[in-house]
């Protein structure tokens, strides 16, 4: 999905996926050789392994934290560097196997930090880490920035007990630097693949958290999100992505765009997991004023809510553009609701994304002003060699060969000419895009919801460095990324072997009620996959 061209122009509808050349066929229908040629790598000992299963294989000595790191690194240098090359891991942390092996001797002294104890996972390239990895957003103008200290998210899982593999490439600058750029490619990192079909795009901005958590070359991964950027690669890679309410997470540490929507958040190939991860990663920061609205909402366990009737006596507003276009997306959203219904829902039609259109361009204007402010801020603080976004276009320009091939920075250009945070003209796009939060609160009260739900987005493009990203289908990220309000997406089916997820969310600090509706309905669906590294759809 291109959501700067939906940012930019305020389009609701999208051009969606194309049914001419795919045929009249379900992709259940398709046999295996008609998917096009595997890639497909050797077997793998953690593959599709969840947290819970970790544990229980470093409490009977089956297995230790070192082992399992181990195991997580041959993969990445098999598959992520060799062969199919997805290219989603930017650099490996040279102290991940001294940290696996501090949490294999707390565990022999009896002490267990948490559930995430010993357990590997990967981390996107705009979260600082105080240690001897680098955080560029992507971008070559960053490189040798290493932060003096671990974002605050990152030290509170670093205490939850996790082993940090490595850091993950992304769409550069988190996707917004360029309106027609393609997505999960990056100066320092390059273009990230797709593990279910390799010339398909992850999507982004957390492209390499997506395909890295989709392929097992980590247990569970963190993105960041300001619009999309969690849940579209997430449902791309058939994942469960969890964007939390703003605040819930803190922002502090991390490479910004915005401080009214940005957040940080899990990325798992499970509800669980997703849920064991968004407990390490709360927590109130002084340095961020968004989490001390959380007052005590910010829980450590968020276990009890993974309940199979989660969804009984529920009712959950459909976005009705839903059912209409795309047949094969519109077949896996009539599905869904089966699904929902038949554990206890009740699914009410509602128009979720129409009073979007009042908006017009007002979220790209509040982007536009809070990125050069929050950029100027974090880069004027850091060690980075880059010390304004003025200095970045710079560096772009003087570097073009290398920072721009493919495309260029007319959303950095944009940007920069912005005025300050007391601008006439941010003051009004803010108004608007702060007056749609009641907008959509009231939506959910006038028809008593628990929650709503969707086509979280369309299944993965193809990569295209020449004509950049295209519209591919509904989606629903945009109310809630403008609301600051929690949305979960979870497997929904796949479209010729490419999945895509369905979406549930709520107002604000309603994560519990939604980890409920989302693992009932996974639990009653099933519908995650692992990668088949096909080269192409059609060989």
């Amino acid at each position: 999905m291109n959501r700067r061209k939906f940012l930019q122009t305020g389009s609701l509808t999208g051009i969606g996926l194309t049914t001419a050349g795919l045929g009249s066929l379900r992709a259940s229908e398709l046999k295996p050789e008609d998917r096009g040629a595997s890639a497909g790598p050797p077997a793998f000992s953690l593959e599709e392994i969840s947290i819970g299963d970790l544990q229980k294989k470093m409490q009977l000595n089956e297995a230790t934290s070192v082992s399992i790191t181990q195991a997580y690194l041959d993969r990445i240098k098999q598959i992520d560097k060799q062969g199919p090359k997805l290219n989603a891991v930017i650099e490996i942390n040279p102290d991940a196997i001294t940290i696996a092996e501090r949490m294999d001797n707390e565990r022999k002294q009896g002490k267990i930090r948490s559930a995430l104890h010993g357990i590997p996972i990967l981390v996107k390239d705009n979260i600082n880490t105080g240690d001897q990895q680098m955080t560029t957003a992507g971008s070559v103008a960053l490189l040798g920035n290493k932060a003096k200290e671990d974002a605050f998210i990152m030290n509170r899982l670093r205490e939850a007990g996790v082993v940090l593999l490595g850091k993950t490439n992304l769409s550069e600058w988190a996707n917004f630097r360029c309106s027609h750029s393609t997505s999960a490619w990056s100066s320092r990192g390059g273009q990230t693949k797709c593990p279910y079909i390799l010339d398909r795009n992850p999507s982004g901005s957390s492209a390499g958290s997506g395909s890295a958590a989709a392929a097992n070359l980590c247990t569970v991964s963190v993105g960041t999100e300001t619009d999309g950027s969690i849940v579209s690669p997430a449902s791309v890679n058939g994942l469960v992505g969890i964007k939390p309410t703003v605040g819930l997470w803190s922002r502090t540490g991390i490479i910004p765009i915005s401080a009214t929507q940005d957040t940080a958040g899990p990325m798992a190939r499970t509800v669980t997991d997703a849920a064991i991860l968004l407990g390490g990663g709360t927590g109130e920061d002084p340095l961020d004023h968004a989490t001390l609205n959380n007052n005590g909402k910010g829980l450590k366990d968020y276990s009890s809510f993974l309940t199979r009737d989660g969804l009984r006596g529920k009712r959950v507003g459909l976005e009705k553009s839903h059912l209409e276009g795309n047949p094969f997306l519109v077949a896996l959203i009539r599905d869904a609701i089966k699904v929902l219904e038949s554990q206890g829902a009740t699914v009410v039609e509602v128009d979720v994304l129409g009073p979007l259109k009042a908006l017009g361009n007002a979220e790209f204007q509040v982007l536009l002003y809070e990125f050069k402010d929050g950029l100027n801020r974090y880069l004027a603080s850091s060690p980075a060699n880059v010390k304004s976004l003025k200095e970045v276009i710079i560096f772009n320009l003087a570097n073009e060969s290398v920072t721009m091939p493919y495309f260029n920075q007319d959303t950095l250009i944009e940007s920069n000419g912005k005025g300050n945070l007391d601008s006439k003209e941010y003051m009004d796009a803010l108004a608007k895009t702060t007056g749609f939060r009641q907008t959509i609160r009231d939506l959910i009260t006038t028809n008593k919801l628990d929650a709503l739900t969707g086509i979280t987005n369309g299944a993965a493009c193809c990569i295209d460095l020449v004509n950049g990203d295209y519209d591919n289908g509904p989606s629903l990220s945009t109310p809630a990324a403008i609301t600051g309000f929690p949305h979960i997406t979870v497997p929904m089916g796949q479209v010729h072997g490419l999945p895509v997820g369905i979406s549930f969310y709520g107002d604000a600090y309603s994560e519990p009620a939604l980890i409920s509706m989302a693992f009932a309905y996974e639990q009653a669906s099933l519908h995650r996959r692992k990668p088949a590294f096909q080269q192409d759809l059609v060989s």
